[in-house]
């Protein structure tokens, strides 16, 4: 059987299933980009709040792309299943949130009426950093095709910020007030990026709604963190086999669910922080918490287990070498902080120790040692930079970025080839290879991610020195 309001009764009674009446539910959230991520983080809290009796919280999901999760939720009635998988096994849970799905190319006014419905009170995006269509200084990008399309034809959008700009126009027009825009995208600043491309995109059409988006929109900063592993057929097959129900639109995440909201909002909003959110008047001191603590081990994982040939975290977490390695940098890092309030760091820190060792996940380390060139700065330079100005020590952070350093070779320790996944690739493997010693790889390595390289060299060299000398498993073990 497939997954449908029919078949819910048919399903185990350990997999929980929507306590509330679905045909009383008011769509009150679009979301644009519908994917795995979203269903398995942001539509769980909504779900959560409809089964607190808040119905006005039901989710038009919209893809403004491919029809393929339409396609799977349409048979549905929109209905899916999401997986928490820990050591501990699997809990299943029917998410009842999404009311409809829609495909934007398909039929764009159908979305536009639906985000400049009076109903619609928040929008949510996960539309990747590509799709606010800003460049690298924030600007629109007006000299896309899409984008200029948007500016000429702005009542057949095909851009997220197209899309929102139309409907603001609508509710501007109809005397309504406007949507309360959040985006969800794993970016720094992600509310200030939303607000500059939606209102750039208005200036170019109108001026005037411009100025009413600026003065009476709200565009939250957040803070979301989930592992989501990519759905495969044998995660579809297992639940038809321990169910006797199909689900083509199932989700797969880990326990762990973090939401941080800057509580600045131009409508009504659920209680978030009743539902699994976090309100805040800042964010950016939650994001620097997770980079430098989640996100600086993560990639201190990926380079020294990994040259040692360690290919999930839940093996190097379980390693005392690199468990010691982990506790050590985030020692470092966590001095560097200005925690906020609500931020337990020794709680948070031994939260972040079940997800590393969480063996259901299969978190490949050469994943996350991915783009790494883009990903230092805010994980280990910064932390590294600021101990080293207060006059202290760090020699896990100093370790990790030597072992960046060393992934670039294009060998692991044992002499097995590996790709090198980043953008600079090519121009990292020529400094490597063109630097005769640790001190001349140091110097040519370092300038590309750090803006003081001369204040960390001596450092990074030693520890680039002692993996050389002994491997990344042997350096990590002297620590």
């Amino acid at each position: 059987m497939r997954l449908s309001t029919a078949t819910l009764p048919h399903l185990p009674a350990d997999v929980a299933r929507p306590s509330y009446d679905r045909g009383a539910v008011r769509a009150g959230v679009v979301h644009l980009g519908i994917g795995a991520f979203h269903r398995a983080h942001q539509a769980l809290v909504f779900d959560r709040a409809l089964a607190a009796s808040d119905r006005r919280w039901g989710i038009t999901g919209a893809s403004l792309r491919s029809p393929a999760t339409r396609d799977a939720m349409a048979p549905q009635d929109n209905l899916y299943t999401l997986v928490e998988r820990d050591g501990a096994g699997d809990r299943r849970r029917v998410i009842g949130a999404v009311l409809d799905t829609l495909v934007a190319p398909e039929d764009p006014a159908a979305l536009v009426a639906r985000l400049a419905d009076a109903a619609t009170h928040i929008v949510t995006l996960t539309v990747t950093e590509k799709g606010y269509r800003l460049d690298a200084a924030g600007n629109l990008l007006t000299g896309e095709a899409d984008v200029a399309a948007d500016i000429a034809h702005p009542h057949a959008p095909r851009t997220a910020p197209g899309f929102l700009v139309a409907a603001l126009a609508r509710r501007r027009a109809a005397g309504l007030a406007p949507f309360t825009a959040i985006s969800c995208d794993n970016l720094p600043s992600n509310g200030h990026r939303l607000r500059n491309a939606v209102l750039a995109m208005a200036e170019a059409q109108d001026a005037g709604l411009a100025r009413w988006i600026a003065a009476e929109g709200a565009f939250p900063e957040t803070m979301v963190d989930r592992i989501v592993p990519a759905t495969t057929d044998a995660d579809i097959h297992a639940f038809a086999a321990a169910t006797g129900v199909e689900d083509r639109a199932l989700v797969t995440g880990e326990p762990f669910l973090q939401w941080v909201i800057e509580d600045r909002f131009c409508g009504p909003r659920p209680d978030f922080a009743a539902f699994g959110a976090q309100l805040t008047d800042a964010v950016a001191p939650w994001e620097e918490a997770k980079l430098r603590l989640l996100n600086g081990a993560h990639s201190a994982l990926a380079y020294l287990a990994g040259l040692a040939g360690v290919e999930f975290v839940h093996q190097a977490i379980a390693l005392p070498e690199y468990r010691r390695l982990v506790d050590r940098l985030w020692d470092e890092s966590a001095a560097t902080l200005s925690p906020p309030p609500g931020l337990d760091l020794p709680i948070y820190r031994a939260a972040l120790l079940a997800r590393f060792a969480n063996p259901a996940l299969h978190h490949r380390t050469r994943q996350i040692a991915m783009d790494g060139s883009q990903k230092l700065p805010q994980r280990l330079i910064a932390p590294l930079a600021a101990t080293i100005a207060a006059g202290r020590e760090a020699p896990a952070l100093a370790l990790a970025v030597a072992g960046w350093m060393r992934w670039q070779a294009g060998r692991d320790d044992a002499g097995a080839a590996h790709v090198v996944d980043d953008p600079r690739a090519a121009e990292t493997s020529r400094r490597w290879h063109g630097a005769p010693d640790a001190a001349a790889r140091v110097a040519a390595l370092l300038p590309l991610v750090a803006p003081d390289a001369a204040a960390l060299a001596p450092a990074v060299t030693a520890a680039l020195r002692a993996i050389e000398d002994r491997g990344a498993k042997g350096a990590t073990a002297m620590l």
